[in-house]
């Protein structure tokens, strides 16, 4: 092949391409087309091709819109280059993708954000039979409008197929509903990503097989996860789960997770709940995860101001974790949280080998009854935290 063929890159083109997940190769394809006389491509799409503005004035629901649409001809990909894009309600096709740039802050979006334009949308970006999608580098700003609008937004009648998608690379933050609400979703992974400052959850899950890595969950109005219907087979690793107005992870009566290596710090009520439902939660692995302050915004006579509730669980190990009792950074606020591990009506469990050094003001382990005599309990070595005078 020649340099010049347009199947062909250079190491370096493909270095730059690698590192910035494909947006470098969107950014210069169309314009090497242009200056060699060709036409762009039609399977990497540009939405300024389509009318796009990007100035966070001019609604440009329609312009994406169109530009998903032909995306969705060619199983293609869609790239929005730096801006501000008003929006709302945009469906995403089946095998495509929508890439940016991602340089959004703790707070703020940036480089591409899409900003919800109507106060009345269910969403901002639709993914329901959107299989096989890829949604990375973009920044979605709910603006705080409405009621109960969600960010992202997969909502079927049944499971019907893996929906196989991805979001990588993301920030949702500032929804009056979840930063990502799955109804029924099977087969997903989302990483390196923020869901954060939501009133809802920043994670709100009915579905299963799910790969969650490297993530922050802040601050959001509800949980940072949540799973209260349906639920099976989630594997949450690495991920900042922090400041929500509820759980840090809730889940009820799912099976099949494991929930390893997270920073789990300063949940309104449990730092995790594993709720009776339906059916108990069963088969979960809780380890090597560190949990801080939980349990802010609860009743201080209260269980649910706890690091840990299990209630009913079947099958869980909860081994290697490590727990702490503390306030606010200022530092200000309530001191919490009052128990370190709430557990009751389990089943072939064990509870073992966790460091509760200044773990919970009250009780480190509390014992509710009701469990089975194959739940073993030991090897928790811990002491409460005597508030300062």
């Amino acid at each position: 092949m020649t340099p010049t063929d347009s199947h062909t890159f250079g190491r370096r083109q493909m270095g730059r391409s690698a590192l910035l997940g494909g947006v470098s190769y969107l950014l210069g394809a169309p314009g090497r087309a242009q200056a060699e006389g060709q036409p762009a491509s039609r399977e990497n799409l540009n939405v300024r091709d389509f009318g796009a503005s990007g100035n966070g004035k001019t609604d440009d629901t329609k312009a994406i819109q169109r530009a998903l649409d032909a995306a969705g001809e060619v199983r293609g990909t869609v790239f929005v280059p730096p801006g501000v894009y008003l929006c709302a309600d945009l469906q995403m096709r089946p095998y495509t993708a929508l890439v940016g740039v991602p340089t959004w802050d703790y707070h703020l979006p940036g480089g591409t954000a899409l900003r919800l334009a109507d106060a009345s949308a269910k969403c901002l970006l639709n993914i329901g039979r959107a299989w096989g999608a890829t949604i990375e580098g973009l920044g979605f700003d709910g603006a705080d409008l409405g009621k109960g609008v969600h960010g992202i937004f997969l909502n079927k009648p049944e499971f019907e197929s893996e929906d196989s998608f991805r979001i990588e690379r993301c920030q949702v933050a500032h929804f009056t509903g979840d930063g990502v609400s799955l109804l029924r979703a099977w087969c997903f992974s989302i990483r390196h990503s923020m869901l954060a400052f939501n009133r809802g959850d920043g994670l709100n899950l009915r579905g299963w097989d799910g790969f969650l890595g490297d993530n922050w969950f802040s601050g959001n109005g509800r949980a940072g996860f949540a799973a209260r219907n349906e639920n099976a087979a989630v594997t949450l690793t690495g991920n900042r789960v922090e400041w929500n107005g509820q759980e840090n992870i809730l889940i009820t009566g799912g099976e099949g997770y494991q929930i390893t290596g997270n920073f789990l710090d300063r949940a309104g009520t449990c730092g995790i709940a594993l709720r009776n439902g339906s059916r108990p939660c069963s088969q979960m692995t809780l380890t090597g995860n560190y949990f801080k302050r939980s349990g802010k915004l609860a009743d201080s006579a209260s269980y649910d101001s706890a690091h840990i509730v299990m209630d009913g669980a079947e099958g869980v190990t909860c081994v290697g974790n490590n727990f702490q009792a503390w306030r606010d950074d200022e530092p200000a606020g309530a001191w919490s949280p009052s128990y370190g591990i709430v557990y009751k009506n389990l089943k072939n469990c064990v509870i073992s080998n966790n460091v509760l050094h200044n773990g919970a003001l009250r009780q480190l382990i509390l014992d509710q009854g009701g469990n089975g005599e194959d739940v073993v309990v030991k090897d928790n070595p811990g002491s409460l935290f005597k508030i300062p005078q």
